[in-house]
């Protein structure tokens, strides 16, 4: 067993896998918070929640459909300066639907741990597993992550956005964080949500030859007009995913080939913007209503931005290119919505300062999971930006005030999930 760990390592290194020291560039690196040496209150707080959860709660849960959200929103209302009330009220409230970890079938080992993936009754042993290896790698996470995430010819980093991207938003609190606990709960995600996605990365990009260089949001709009995905579904949801892929993968293929990856700094400052559009100009004017597979275009976004700067040159292309392909098929389960962008550019923000939109979202008693990540999200990307803050600032002030709760689900259950912790009211 340890030669063939020492081999497998040699040939990682070997073809670069391992460096690091060949980071992306093209975006600074976000310094990451060194909580669980703090010995403010608040650091303290977030480190035994989340050591809490890490120990007692898997990372899916109710039949194994739903992810284990609790490290985001802790992380989230810590990082946009929560105080240790909150983040214990908040844990108090929702650990109460959480399910504790069950034992798996059997053990996964280094001779066969790609056996099982994408097998989540096996979260139990591949949480064991990767801890087993950090162990070996004295404690490294991020040694462990790059071992595992991207090693081989199928590396597990091209399947992040299976499962609705949970495990990249995941891998992206752990780099904020600076958390080997959350690392190893993503690598969990990464795993046991590892499905046929991943093929389309693993394949490298066609070239593109084309006299035209269209937008992102210019092909949205032309899978839009697309008549090829009429009455594919009969409801909106995440369970509309297997069946696109299987009556109309060529054309999905079509639109994800069609946009040329060539300057990654740009074009995730135009997904990220565009993911934002969706979210916030879905809905008929007077209307406002929030897509909960949006938000998570959105989010994957922020995960990617915290990501590119941390792995490797290598890496970066699997990352954009995953997340336009995340894109492109959400927007088509979700029924291919009209966007209207004088939604966010006709909204007042006189008088209104970053610090009210905050504590805005935050005074809210038990504030929404996915609301209160956006929210952070929209307010990052301002500060990454500078230049497009009046823009993001709008749309922050508007889903601050619209929000209620979350549309665009096709399944009762998913939809009760999100009815639980949703904002029918504010206090």
């Amino acid at each position: 067993m340890t030669s063939l760990i020492n081999f497998r390592k040699l040939f990682d290194v070997v073809t670069g896998v391992l460096t690091g020291d060949d980071r992306f560039t093209g975006l600074p690196r976000v310094i990451a918070v060194d909580y669980e040496t703090s010995h403010d209150r608040r650091a303290r707080t977030l480190k035994h929640l989340l050591r809490a959860n890490h120990h007692q709660y898997a990372v899916l849960y109710n039949r194994l459909h739903f992810h284990n959200h609790l490290p985001h929103i802790l992380g989230s209302v810590f990082l946009l300066g929560g105080d240790e009330y909150k983040l214990q009220t908040i844990y108090d409230e929702d650990h109460k639907e959480l399910e504790p970890w069950q034992d798996a079938p059997q053990e996964v080992t280094v001779e066969d741990w790609r056996d099982f993936l994408g097998n989540k009754g096996y979260q139990r042993a591949y949480l064991d597993f990767f801890e087993d290896e950090l162990v070996r790698l004295d404690y490294d996470w991020k040694e462990v992550v790059r071992e595992y995430l991207l090693a081989g010819p199928e590396p597990l980093i091209n399947g992040l956005i299976s499962g609705l991207g949970h495990s990249m938003i995941h891998l992206g609190y752990a780099f904020e964080l600076n958390s080997k606990d959350l690392a190893m709960e993503a690598l969990v995600l990464n795993a046991t949500n590892y499905d046929f996605l991943h093929q389309y990365i693993d394949t490298p990009a066609p070239a593109v030859q084309a006299s035209i260089i269209y937008t992102p949001l210019e092909i949205l709009e032309q899978i839009k007009a697309d008549k090829r995905f009429d009455n594919l579904f009969s409801l909106p949801g995440e369970r509309n995913l297997k069946r696109l892929f299987a009556l109309q993968e060529e054309a999905v293929l079509e639109y994800f080939h069609k946009l040329q990856i060539t300057d990654i700094t740009h074009l995730h400052k135009q997904f990220t913007k565009l993911a934002t559009t969706l979210l916030m100009t879905t809905h008929a004017p007077g209307d406002p209503q929030y897509d909960f597979f949006f938000c998570h275009t959105l989010t994957t976004a922020y995960a990617i931005r915290i990501l590119l700067p941390e792995l490797p040159r290598s890496c970066s292309e699997s990352l954009i290119r995953q997340h336009w392909l995340f894109i492109v098929f959400v927007y088509i389960v979700q029924f291919r919505p009209v966007i209207s962008p004088q939604l966010v550019e006709g909204v007042d923000t006189q008088g209104k300062s970053w610090d009210d939109i905050v504590n805005q979202a935050l005074s809210r008693k038990l504030p929404d999971t996915h609301f209160v990540k956006a929210i952070r999200t929209i307010k990052m990307n301002a500060e990454l930006w500078p230049e497009e803050d009046e823009w993001y600032k709008k749309a922050a002030c508007k889903m601050v005030k619209e929000f209620r709760r979350w549309v665009g689900f096709g399944a009762l259950g998913e939809e009760e999930e999100v009815r639980r912790n949703g904002l029918e009211e504010d206090n």
